[in-house]
């Protein structure tokens, strides 16, 4: 019986010591794709939903979240749950925000992209992490391909020889307030001072990741923007394009609210071949050859979602590293708001930026 009795014991303990998570706002849509795996508890305790909105909180209940879950003020759950990990779904404006909030309660954070809505808040979100020693993840779809990590493996091996040359084109033909999950998603995203800026800031912080993934922080940025549809999106630009000068390379990239259909792929070129990378395909062609399929491999369970990968470092004592990492995206954020300064003045904006940049809004003329 004693050794029944410590063998329930034991297997109890995987349980009794799992990390908890809560989430603070249902605003931002992305949180429809991961609540579901949230409240089956995968990789962590969900504890607690901080929301006021009946609307969504009725979406998330539809989902399997129970009733009691939800508390009407964040500070409050924080302070009764004492979560391990926050995962924010908040327009980008408030991210600060919520690092003052788990910060000096030394809960760790889970951001959906960008890290914040300006490079200013960037580098104080940044400070404030470092003064209390938490971990500020930034999560993108791609930091989470295999065939993501094989093109990097690909070219760091010297299988393009060379690389010089980086394009991408990430969008889709924009967002849409149709639905209760996409309505105040909208509100906030086609807003320049919520998001940050439009289509630049939602999808051209991909583009800037994979620039400094591949060859770090540019010279200069160029940008400019269209408003093909001000009728749809009358405070924001639906079109960018930005061009980073680099002393030997270049990343020529587009964000679109505008295409026909999504697109979130990049080309990579070096003077020996090129790489075409999209999620779930790589593709390689070496000088006039023909285009071939390379194998790829699953990535380890604790690296191939955001709360397995953030669970992993708590436990092993580790920051994060790569894509979802705070320097980095610290980075992108100050490529966002050169692009922002470069279409207000239109010429290149030379890095680093002065730290107390603060762009205009990106819709000025068109």
């Amino acid at each position: 019986m004693k050794h029944l009795s410590l063998a329930l014991f034991l297997l109890a303990l995987p349980l009794a010591a799992q990390e908890k998570i809560a989430v603070i706002g249902l605003t931002h849509s992305h949180v429809w794709g991961h609540l579901a795996k949230m409240v089956t508890g995968h990789a962590a305790q969900l504890v607690g939903i901080a929301e006021t909105n009946p609307d969504l909180i009725a979406e998330a209940r539809k989902i399997g979240a129970p009733g009691d879950i939800f508390h009407p003020d964040a500070a409050k759950m924080l302070d009764e749950l004492k979560p391990d990990i926050v995962w924010a779904f908040v327009p980008n404006n408030r991210h600060l925000e919520i690092i003052r909030l788990c910060g000096p309660r030394r809960i760790n954070v889970i951001f959906e992209k960008p890290l914040a809505s300006t490079y200013h808040d960037a580098l104080e979100i940044r400070t404030l992490a470092n003064r209390y020693r938490i971990r500020v993840m930034t999560n993108y779809q791609m930091a989470w391909w295999p065939s993501n990590y094989q093109a990097k493996a690909e070219v760091d091996s010297g299988a393009l020889g060379r690389v010089w040359r980086i394009r991408g084109i990430v969008g889709h033909g924009g967002p849409s307030a149709a639905g209760v999950r996409n309505k105040y998603f909208f509100d906030w995203l086609t807003d320049p001072e919520q998001n940050g800026a439009g289509a630049l800031m939602d999808f051209q912080c991909y583009n800037a990741l994979w620039s400094l993934w591949y060859f770090g922080r540019p010279l200069t940025v160029y940008a400019q923007v269209n408003q093909l549809r001000p009728e749809t999106y009358p405070k924001v630009e639906d079109n960018s394009t930005m061009v980073l000068k680099y002393k030997n390379a270049v990343g020529i990239f587009e964000g679109s609210w505008d295409l026909p259909r999504s697109f979130q792929d990049l080309e990579i070129f070096g003077l020996g071949g090129s790489l075409y990378v999209t999620n779930g395909q790589l593709e390689m062609r070496k000088g006039k050859g023909e285009m071939v399929s390379v194998p790829l491999q699953p990535l380890p369970a604790d690296r191939s979602e955001p709360v397995s990968y953030m669970v992993s470092c708590i436990r092993n004592h580790k920051p994060l590293e790569g894509l979802t990492s705070l320097d980095m995206n610290v980075g992108v954020v100050e490529i966002i708001e050169a692009a922002k300064l470069s279409v207000h003045t239109g010429r290149a904006v030379a890095l680093p930026l002065p730290l107390n940049t603060r762009a205009q809004s990106t819709l000025i003329s068109h």
